[in-house]
């Protein structure tokens, strides 16, 4: 397991694995030629399960669990704390079943402050995972929530992937019901539906939509006997902005991800309903450039055009932002 968070770090760094449109680019935001704010008293901070964050802005999980990962998880944890916004680790199955791995997740060293997420893959419940594991996952990392993610595509062409997604609904809301911090539910590039959203009793939802990485793509690209089919089902999934639009009609928080690129991108995710945003591959690119000064000065130039686009919509506020859209 340690060699495949390897592989999806190199190939994630290395191959073009984003694929299709987020469909954010159908959507246009209301211009206002006379905003009538001041573009100094713009605020773009939020509550979002309960914790302020100074921008809407979630650094998603990655990685962890090899010695490489350690460094990252560290850098990313404490420029998330440098910019009060969030941060989540990768999935952390593999220091479940490996204690030792943990420490490879652990950043409130570096970042005591920050809304801090875990991470498992929800598959896992009908692997033998339940409530204790989940506990587990928080407690190892001093998580303020956790992550069950969903990625039924990477799963099944994953080599070694679990592939019984069989009453993960019913677990799912369960685990939720019965753990003390917030569940969010998030899918891996692939978005979610209303249909499905609407049978989550959980926190949050994270739509991870399609039109960024694809992780069919990246298994693919690691199994290479099954590349073609990863290329295939690469253009698989319900675009970033519709699941938005879909998740938002749910009296439930929404993180907006996959493919969100820069601020108008953040911009047209909260004016379709989104609560926050998250991204995770330009992030790590950037570090992987110029370590945590790329970080930096990717965060300043999206945060810098996220400020543009609400003075030009003429939105004080990230709520004010919500419906101030024309397709």
């Amino acid at each position: 397991m340690n060699n495949r968070k390897l592989d999806h770090l190199t190939i994630c760094i290395e191959k073009e694995i984003e694929v299709g449109k987020t469909g954010l680019e159908r959507i246009n935001l209301i211009h206002r030629a006379l905003p009538e704010i001041d573009f100094d008293e713009i605020d773009m901070g939020v509550k979002f399960l309960g914790r302020g964050l100074n921008y809407p802005l979630i650094i998603e999980g990655m990685t962890g669990g090899a010695s490489k990962a350690l460094k990252i998880n560290k850098d990313l944890a404490s420029i998330a704390q440098e910019f009060g916004i969030g941060f989540g680790v990768g999935s952390q199955r593999v220091a479940i079943d490996n204690p030792n791995l943990a420490n490879t997740y652990k950043v409130r060293d570096v970042a005591p402050d920050i809304l801090l997420i875990a991470n498992l893959g929800a598959v896992q419940l009908n692997y033998g995972y339940g409530i204790e594991e989940c506990e587990k996952a928080i407690e190892m990392i001093d998580a303020d929530a956790l992550a069950l993610h969903l990625n039924p595509l990477q799963e099944v062409i994953q080599p070694e992937g679990n592939k019984n997604f069989s009453n993960l609904i019913e677990k799912i809301n369960r685990i939720a019901k019965k753990l003390k911090k917030p569940v969010i539910v998030k899918e891996t590039g692939c978005g979610i539906s209303y249909e499905i959203a609407k049978r989550l009793n959980v926190a949050a939802i994270d739509v991870s939509g399609h039109g960024g990485a694809s992780w069919g793509l990246v298994e693919g690209y690691r199994g290479k006997e099954n590349l073609e089919t990863g290329k295939r089902f690469s253009e698989w999934g319900i675009p970033t902005a519709d699941s938005i639009r879909d998740v938002s009609r749910l009296d439930i928080p929404v993180i907006a991800s996959g493919g969100i690129r820069n601020g108008i991108d953040a911009a047209k995710s909260f004016a379709l309903g989104a609560d926050c945003v998250g991204m995770a591959l330009p992030i790590l690119r950037a570090w992987t450039e110029k370590g945590k000064r790329g970080i930096r000065e990717f965060l300043d130039r999206f945060i810098s055009e996220l400020r543009i686009a609400m003075f030009l919509t003429g939105s004080k506020s990230i709520e004010e932002l919500k419906g101030k859209i024309r397709e």
